[in-house]
């Protein structure tokens, strides 16, 4: 058994097509992979939406690192992001036994690919028919035994977005796989677009993010113009930066290998005014490498299918025009769709692909797909032109975009306003009566106009106010504000504030960019003049930001007047080294701010690195601390600096964070073992979610007479003495006339 699966593995991981009209040149996947970004979602428990992200190092640390350890992992990624690719790696790793892949002592590895598993509801028998067809010794129980026997099985089921029975009313074992009542003790990775709409407990999420700049060049380097050639990797590099408009659209790593090999071939290749002239010319490039092949009468089909592609054009329509997207036909229908000729032209270049389909009952048939879903999007986008330019159509852009939503179809739309202008406008009002994101329309209109120079006036428009980019934004939103940035930044458009509310993860001082929660990245920020970071009471671990991560953020926005950081959670440094401080950033004086507490600024002094205190208008300050964050020394220091700065301290919430007094009623001992001192300006003490007893209030009240300000004591759902024998509280309070209550519901 384990020799079959290694041979069919091999069958597959040696047989890598990075550029799908070249079939005679086919790669084995260790030659071509290049590992993309990996992220990882924090969470004890699984987070559908929300949550934080965090960078993974590296997918070889997947099985070993004690924060994604778990028999379910599930990896996301949107269509071209290499999830496929990836689970070849794997398998190659697995046959190969390389040293330090966490498939190095598995002993079975089981891949199987979803999309072909229709009708099929035994995992035991999807192994037999798909992996061990040329196996006859091994009967389905023998499966069964071999893998309950074994000492390590790895079990990958790759694409369950194109499992064709993921809403099946049929029970089978791919349902039951995932609610852990089959396989219970082995390891299983998913891979798919979303998630399924059932999750096992301790399901732990991991994402593919594409490529970034270093990921980019290692493909350039590894598969295109190889190690040594620094030329040529900068003469794509620069091909790249020429067209801005495809910085999002190359961090799918699918459509930047295409890019990458085309612009490397390509002598005629040229700057791009849209996306829609970028795919146009791509798809050209399938057509002229088929004719260059071809003679005599073949020429002249292939130049007709060229222009003439109304039948592809429906069927990809009909695809996505549903609410549950079709991914793969059969030969034969697809045959009768497009004819038999055409069919065989467009899988010659590429367009199509081929793979087999088995079924339940042995029975094999050809399946086929677009080469990715972005061609099938653009073969739907010219059916919908076709539809709505024509005259007197009563068929309204309602009821085409009816079961299109832009937050996955976005290039539908985009490919749709770039084929023909007047059909654009018709979008575009559509996305305005339906109240899409506004900037998502500006790139409606980028197409529309063919040119980004038709676009520059909105794009101005948006720069010269806040651009706000919040962790509710849908990923529509925040793809389309990033894209819009790259582009400012492309024309020398000064950005006037971004404000990130709550989305913001990390700066990324290697590629310097910053790394939203979401997985985008602000790549370009040279033209950036203020930048405020707001964080979340939900970052409960904090925000680090190292001194390089400040000072290349600095240096990456070039025009940047302001930083502040908003909220506690950031975690700042407590100095900057004047030796480290850059003669640049002394000369700019560059303002950084940290706003950690209502009513506090701190802000940083180039002169010698050292943090200032300013007070806003009301000078005075609110002060939470929770349980939850485990580690408060900040607050000891924070409230010890306003104190004795004479900062009024309005209140100070103890939630779940309070533990005692010390013996001297000097200080509050706080659940982490930290302490804070007698505040000789705090007004009001809260209290809350914490058993006191007679002495331990005694001694609170003891340490609240020592702080001459306080007006107010609360005690919000706490367990508290019944009552209290007058002679034992002091004078002082009584003369004071502070006033102690306990209340039934605490503020967040």
């Amino acid at each position: 058994m384990i020799d079959a699966l290694k041979a069919k593995y091999k069958r597959d991981y040696d047989r890598v097509q990075p550029i799908p009209y070249i079939k005679d040149r086919l790669y084995c996947v260790d030659k071509v992979y290049v590992e993309g970004g990996f992220e990882f979602m924090n969470a004890d428990s699984v987070v559908r939406a929300g949550g934080s992200w965090e960078r993974l190092e590296s997918h070889k640390i997947a099985f070993s690192d004690q924060r994604i350890q778990s028999i379910r992992q599930i990896f996301e990624g949107e269509p071209g992001y290499g999830k496929t690719t990836f689970t070849l790696q794997l398998a190659y790793d697995w046959c190969n036994r390389v040293e330090g892949s966490p498939m190095q002592n598995v002993d079975i590895l089981i891949l199987l690919r979803l999309r072909q598993l229709g009708g099929i509801r035994s995992i035991y028998r999807a192994i037999d028919v798909c992996l061990l067809m040329d196996e006859t010794r091994v009967t389905e129980p023998d499966i069964g035994n071999i893998i309950r026997e074994s000492g390590s099985v790895v079990v990958i089921l790759d694409g369950y977005d194109e499992y064709p029975d993921q809403h099946s009313r049929h029970q089978n074992d791919v349902q039951r796989i995932l609610r852990l009542d089959l396989f219970d003790n082995i390891q299983v990775l998913l891979t798919t677009r979303y998630l399924p709409d059932y999750l096992a407990p301790g399901t732990k999420r991991i994402r593919l993010i594409g490529f970034d700049e270093p990921a980019r060049d290692e493909y350039i380097r590894k598969a295109v113009v190889g190690t040594c050639d620094t030329e040529g990797l900068q003469f794509i590099r620069a091909r790249l930066k020429a067209n801005p408009v495809l910085e999002d659209l190359c961090q799918v790593p699918l459509v930047f290998v295409m890019f990458a090999h085309i612009a490397n071939e390509k002598a005629n290749f040229r700057n791009f005014r849209s996306v829609t002239d970028f795919f146009r010319y791509m798809i050209s490039c399938f057509h002229e490498h088929l004719k260059n092949k071809s003679y005599g009468p073949n020429v002249k089909r292939y130049n007709i299918l060229e222009d003439d592609h109304a039948a592809l054009d429906q069927l990809a329509f009909s695809a996505i025009h549903r609410a549950d997207q079709k991914i793969t036909w059969s030969k034969r229908e697809m045959c009768e769709n497009l004819g038999e000729n055409s069919y065989n032209t467009y899988s010659a270049m590429g367009i199509l692909v081929e793979e087999e389909v088995v079924s339940d009952n042995s029975s094999r048939e050809v399946g086929v797909r677009f080469y990715h879903k972005l061609f099938c999007e653009w073969y739907a986008a010219h059916h919908i032109v076709y539809i709505l330019s024509q005259p007197g159509q009563s068929v309204s852009p309602d009821e085409i975009f009816r079961h299109m939503n832009p937050e996955d179809l976005q290039y539908v739309y985009r490919f749709a306003c770039g084929l023909n202008s007047d059909v654009g406008s018709s979008i575009i009002h559509y996305l305005i009566k339906s109240d899409w994101p506004y900037r998502f329309r500006i790139l409606c209109l980028l197409e529309q106009s063919g040119d980004v120079e038709g676009i520059l006036g909105h794009v101005r428009n948006m720069c010269s106010q806040t651009v706000t980019i919040m962790e509710d934004d849908n990923r529509l939103l925040q793809r389309s504000t990033v894209q819009l940035l790259d582009i400012a930044a492309g024309h020398s458009i000064y950005v006037s504030c971004i404000h990130l509310v709550r989305c913001f993860s990390m700066f990324d001082a290697t590629n310097k960019c910053i790394v939203l929660k979401s997985g985008h990245r602000l790549t370009n920020l040279k033209t950036v003049e203020v930048l405020r970071v707001k964080g979340h009471i939900r970052d409960t671990d904090g925000i680090n930001v190292t001194i390089d991560e400040l000072l290349g953020l600095l240096q990456a926005c070039e025009t940047l007047e302001e930083i502040r950081f908003e909220g506690r959670e950031f975690i700042l440094p407590l100095s900057v080294p004047e030796e480290m401080i850059p003669t640049a950033m002394k000369t700019r004086n560059t303002k950084v701010s940290n706003e950690c507490r209502r009513g506090v600024i701190h802000q940083l002094n180039w002169d010698d690195g050292q943090w200032q205190h300013k007070i806003t208008a009301d000078g005075s300050a609110k002060v939470w601390i929770y349980q939850e964050e485990l580690d408060h020394q900040w607050a000891q220091n924070e409230l010890a600096v306003l104190s004795s700065a004479g900062i009024s301290i309005i209140r100070l919430f103890l939630v779940r964070s309070f533990s005692n007094i010390t013996d001297d009623t000097q200080s509050i001992i706080l659940t982490s073992g930290c302490t804070i001192p007698v505040l000789h300006t705090l007004q009001k003490l809260r209290i809350c979610y914490t058993d006191v007893d007679l002495e331990v209030f005694l001694r609170i009240l003891t340490y609240t007479k020592q702080c001459t300000e306080v007006t107010l004591l609360d005690f919000d759902d706490c367990v508290v003495p019944d009552q209290i024998d007058p002679e034992m509280i002091p004078l002082l309070l009584k003369e004071r006339r502070i006033k102690a209550q306990e209340m039934k519901q605490c503020p967040n």
